[in-house]
C-alpha cells in the first residue's frame, strides 16, 4: 500500500494472503492516521487530543454496533465484525498516541515497556486475530517482536524524536553511562554514547530472539512475512552496531542489498 512515511518493515505485502491484505491495510491506515494526528502538522496539543478523542468516539460507535461517521471507521467496523477483533486493542493504540502528545520522557525501562504494550503490541495481536492464532504463547511471542521493533525504531530515530522534544531512552539509563540529554541536543557521539546504545540494542535483540519462534507456528505466507520483519529489525541493529550508535551522522536505513540479505537469512530461521 502507498504510504508517505519511510518504513523499514513490510506492510500488507504480497506474502500476506490476498483475503487478508485489505483488513491489514485498513488497520494500518487507522493506526498510521491516528499516529499522524499525534505527531504531524502544526496542531496544538489540545487540538491533537480532541482529534484523537473523536477517533475514540468512533470506536465507541463501532463497539456499540452503531454506524460510524467517517469512511475509515466504516471500513474498520466491517473488519472488526468480520474477524471478531477486540476493540480494546484499537483503544490501546489511541491511548498510546494520546500519551505521545503529553508525555515526552520515560523514567525507566518498565515504564517504556508499558508504552510499547499499547503503542506496538496491539498491531501484532490484531494480525494474529486475523489469522485465528490467538494462543497465549503466540500472543506473548508477538508482543516480544512488536516491542523489539518499537525499541529498534526508538534507537534508530533518537534525533528525529529529539526534534519533537521526545526522548525514549529511559532516564535511569543516562547516568549509568555518564550521558545526558545535552549529548543528544549537541549531536555528540562518544564511546559512552556507543555503550549506551549497545545496552539498549541488547534489550531489543533479546526480545526479538524470544519472539522469533512464532514464525514456526504461523501458516506459510504469514510465517515468511514475520521472518522478513524480524530479520529487518535485526539488520537495523547490525547497522547501528556498525556505526557504533552514531545516529547523529549515520542513521541506518535499509537498501536493496539489505532486502536480499533478509530474504536469505529468512530461509534459515
Amino acid at each position: 500500500m502507498p504510504v508517505d512515511h519511510y518504513e523499514n518493515f513490510p506492510v500488507a505485502s504480497l506474502l500476506v494472503p490476498s483475503r487478508l491484505r485489505r483488513p491489514i491495510e485498513v488497520i494500518y491506515h487507522f493506526a498510521r492516521s491516528a499516529d499522524d494526528i499525534a505527531d504531524e502538522g502544526d496542531a496544538t496539543p489540545d487540538e491533537r487530543l480532541a482529534s484523537l478523542a473523536a477517533y475514540q468516539a468512533e470506536l465507541d460507535r463501532v463497539a456499540a454496533g452503531s454506524a460510524p461517521q467517517t469512511p475509515l471507521f466504516t471500513e474498520l467496523a466491517e473488519v472488526v465484525r468480520q474477524h471478531a477483533l477486540p476493540i480494546q486493542l484499537l483503544r490501546d493504540l489511541l491511548d498510546a498516541f494520546a500519551q505521545d502528545v503529553v508525555k515526552k520522557r520515560y523514567a525507566d525501562y518498565p515504564e517504556l515497556l508499558d508504552y510499547c504494550r499499547r503503542s506496538a503490541n496491539p498491531v501484532g495481536r490484531l494480525v494474529l486475530h486475523l489469522f485465528g492464532r490467538t494462543e497465549p504463547e503466540h500472543l506473548e511471542q508477538s508482543d516480544c517482536i512488536c516491542t523489539a521493533l518499537q525499541l529498534i525504531n526508538f534507537w534508530q530515530d533518537v534525533v528525529v524524536d529529539w526534534q519533537k522534544d521526545r526522548v525514549y531512552i529511559p532516564q535511569t539509563d543516562f547516568p549509568h553511562f555518564r550521558i545526558s540529554e545535552a549529548d543528544i541536543a549537541a549531536g555528540r557521539w562518544s564511546a559512552n554514547w556507543a555503550a549506551l546504545i549497545d545496552f539498549e540494542m541488547d534489550r531489543a535483540r533479546t526480545l526479538m530472539r524470544r519472539g522469533a519462534p512464532l514464525v514456526h507456528a504461523l501458516p506459510g505466507r504469514l510465517g515468511w512475512e514475520i521472518r522478513l520483519t524480524i530479520q529487518g529489525g535485526l539488520r537495523i541493529l547490525e547497522r547501528l552496531r556498525q556505526v557504533r550508535g552514531d545516529v547523529f551522522e549515520r542513521r541506518p536505513k535499509l537498501g536493496k542489498w539489505d532486502w536480499l540479505v533478509l530474504a536469505g537469512r529468512s530461509l534459515t530461521m
